[in-house]
């Protein structure tokens, strides 16, 4: 039965969080980090233009985000199998090469690995870091206002109270739990029952908003918690597995609708 519910929840469908009976009551909201709360900063698409003018390719922002949605599908299935911080420095080497390779791909330029890891290497070499999103602390503070346990989960290999810090949003939700805390992370059970068990919550009492389908949606739905799936770039606009929202305006009117 699990497993037909996972497979379903791939397809447009009657959607699951909406089936759950009338007593449910959330008291927890999970949500994912990056992709969902936080962007790469400049913005991903100046990233990469800049890194590919140097193996002479174009690119529009529309394309980095169709590249990024083939490439993050890839993330997540690395990160469900082990760690990339577990990799030794040739296998981190490979998969970045490949992500890169399906960031050019979704972007309309099919290239070889050698080509792919040229333009990453170029990507590496910028500066750059991560910034939330406009909407993140109001919908945070307004959530915790509201009585809600407001925490992070994150895939991130770094400490959840730094990476919360370096962030600015470390005062706006109770916890930051990364997968280096708990030594295995998204879509993997024991990083949603440390949340659960860090909140006081129960799966039925929690929902976790994410942008990935496999290690957010999936991972959520698979611990007993519901799921909101994150948008932002509209990759998923077909998606009925789950309530989809593009910002976090949209998230109190579904967690109202629970």
């Amino acid at each position: 039965a699990r497993s037909r519910q996972r497979a379903d929840s791939r397809t447009p469908g009657p959607c699951s969080i909406c089936a759950v009976s009338p007593e449910r009551h959330i008291r927890a909201v999970f949500f994912d980090l990056y992709g969902t709360l936080s962007r790469i900063d400049p913005p991903r698409e100046v990233i990469q233009s800049r890194a590919a003018v140097e193996v002479g390719l174009t690119l529009t922002k529309e394309g980095v985000d169709a590249g990024y949605a083939l490439a993050d599908v890839h993330m997540a299935e690395q990160t469900a199998r082990a760690p990339l911080g577990q990799l030794s420095a040739e296998e981190q080497r490979r998969f970045f090469a490949g992500y890169e390779q399906l960031v050019l791909r979704g972007a309309g330029h099919d290239v070889d690995l050698k080509t792919a890891e040229t333009v990453w290497a170029a990507v590496r070499r910028q500066k750059y870091g991560f910034a939330l999103f406009d909407d993140v602390i109001p919908c945070l503070d307004a959530l915790r206002s509201d009585g809600y346990v407001v925490a992070v989960l994150t895939n991130m290999d770094r400490d959840g109270d730094t990476l919360a810090d370096s962030l600015g949003f470390r005062s706006h939700v109770e916890f930051t739990l990364t997968s280096r805390e708990v030594g295995v992370g998204k879509p993997h059970l024991p990083m949603f029952a440390a949340a659960l068990q860090r909140a006081g919550a129960a799966p039925g009492e929690a929902v976790h908003v994410g942008d990935q389908l496999d290690s957010d949606v999936e991972g959520a739905l698979a611990a007993g918690l519901s799921a909101v799936l994150m948008d932002r770039y509209g990759n998923h606009a077909a998606y009925k597995g789950c309530p989809r929202i593009t910002a976090l305006a949209e998230l109190p009117a579904v967690l109202a609708g629970l």
